[in-house]
């Protein structure tokens, strides 16, 4: 009797690690990273705005439809490197569909999105994919599509849910982009707001009818258009299983705030720190970005989900080459103000690294961070920097759940100047010492 009493409570124990929650998921997410403009992409001469689905002859070069390498093993190794422990993966699926009545995907895109996959949590990596510019159902968030889209998406997110119904959980499902009208981004029309409340919960009924692992899968649904102020209105949290309760689904937002500093060149600096530096966004500072993450927490933490921010960045950009050091320190302030804000609340965060960088005048979404072509050079390393910056903070001010962690910085160097430094015993992050 007492050794059946100690296996029942192991495997409750085995089973509770098995299962975590997403808000577990988010926390342990330390600095996550996106394999940006390589799956999502279409094969060549497919029209990138295209709603039809097909599988050309030349669908699997899709991968280096935009001028991207291969991806590799290696790939993914100087990212785990570097210190990310997380990769977001875009995957775009129309284009790779050999039969639109059933949605069903051509074995071969199936088995190298498995590959890709397969590189990351062969590294003990946690990973996302979702769907990504598939413009049948990106674009047309109305009423005279709902229907239509809602069969597909179930048809679709059951396909790709069985493919991957035996994997573990460091594996998480993202139910759709960047939803909106096209070339549109102002706030949406109820009728918006309610088509893309309708595709996440298809998603989440699609991925939880296949079973197995994927009853407590930790599952992502996104605000209409991944905005944080969209989501704070009119988005409606999808019904999951109810023994799941609100335990295994995240709330994923975008955040390019403010996009005239992120991804354009209007202003190059940010914040109160350097406003004596140069003209800064008017409506935009630390305490903007602050109380942006404390409503996305208030909203939805609050309620026992995750908060995941799938996608931010900032496009390289500089005046002159003289002032290109103190622009990329700001850079670097930016990502450590974010980062360690999200992280303290326990959210988890996926820089947006699309392999493309600036020259000068040529700064428009910049935001390359590893040179894929040229063995995963750090050519952004104030990116990466600031970053890291971000989660020594994030995790000394971090009180998830209200509860202080017990995760202790050591000390972050850059430039060979002590930054950080905290307790008295060596600790080691993911990869890099603090």
């Amino acid at each position: 009797m007492r050794l059946s009493c100690f296996i029942t409570t192991c495997l409750m124990a085995v089973s509770v690690w098995a299962q975590p929650s997403a808000r577990k998921w988010n926390q342990e997410v330390t600095a996550g990273w996106n394999l940006g403009n390589q799956l999502e992409c279409p094969p060549p001469g497919w029209n990138n705005e295209s709603t039809n689905f097909g599988n050309p002859s030349n669908a699997m070069q899709a991968e280096t439809g935009w001028g991207n390498p291969v991806v590799t093993q290696q790939m993914i190794q100087a990212v785990k490197d570097a210190g990310f422990n997380a990769v977001r993966i875009p995957v775009r699926w129309q284009c790779h569909i050999t039969n639109a009545e059933n949605m069903t995907i051509d074995s071969r895109w199936l088995q190298r999105v498995k590959e890709v996959v397969g590189y990351a949590l062969n590294l003990g990596m946690k990973v996302l994919i979702n769907t990504h510019h598939d413009k049948w159902l990106e674009s047309r968030p109305t009423n005279y599509y709902k229907d239509y889209n809602n069969q597909k998406l179930t048809l679709l997110w059951t396909n790709i849910a069985n493919a991957f119904k035996d994997y573990d959980y460091n594996l998480a499902f993202a139910g759709t982009n960047e939803v909106h009208v096209p070339d549109n981004y102002n706030a949406p029309t109820a009728e918006n707001q309610d088509v893309q409340n309708s595709y996440n919960q298809t998603f989440v009924n699609a991925v939880r009818a296949t079973g197995g692992n994927n009853l407590k899968r930790h599952l992502i649904v996104q605000t209409y258009n991944c905005s944080l102020s969209f989501g704070l209105s009119g988005f409606t949290v999808p019904t999951d299983l109810a023994e799941n309760a609100k335990e295994y689904m995240s709330v994923e937002i975008h955040y390019y705030e403010p996009w005239d500093y992120c991804g354009d060149d209007k202003y190059f600096y940010w914040g109160d720190l350097y406003k004596d530096y140069g003209s800064t966004p008017p409506n935009h500072n630390e305490q903007k970005l602050q109380s942006d993450m404390q409503q996305a927490f208030d909203t939805w933490s609050s309620q026992g989900l995750g908060v995941l921010v799938g996608e931010w960045g900032i496009t390289d950009h500089w005046l002159t080459n003289s002032s290109k050091a103190l622009i990329h320190e700001n850079m670097s302030y930016y990502c450590k103000t974010l980062v360690s804000e999200c992280l303290k609340r326990g959210f988890s965060t996926f820089v947006w690294d699309n392999n493309s960088f600036a020259s000068f005048n040529n700064y428009n979404e910049k935001f390359g961070i590893f040179d894929r072509g040229n063995n995963m050079t750090l050519k952004a390393d104030w990116i990466v920097n600031g970053i890291k910056e971000g989660i020594a903070t994030g995790i000394e001010e971090c009180t998830r759940d209200h509860v202080p962690s017990t995760m202790k910085p050591r000390k972050f160097v850059r430039g060979g100047r002590l930054l950080i430094q905290k307790g008295d015993k060596n600790y080691t992050l993911q990869g890099y010492e603090f």
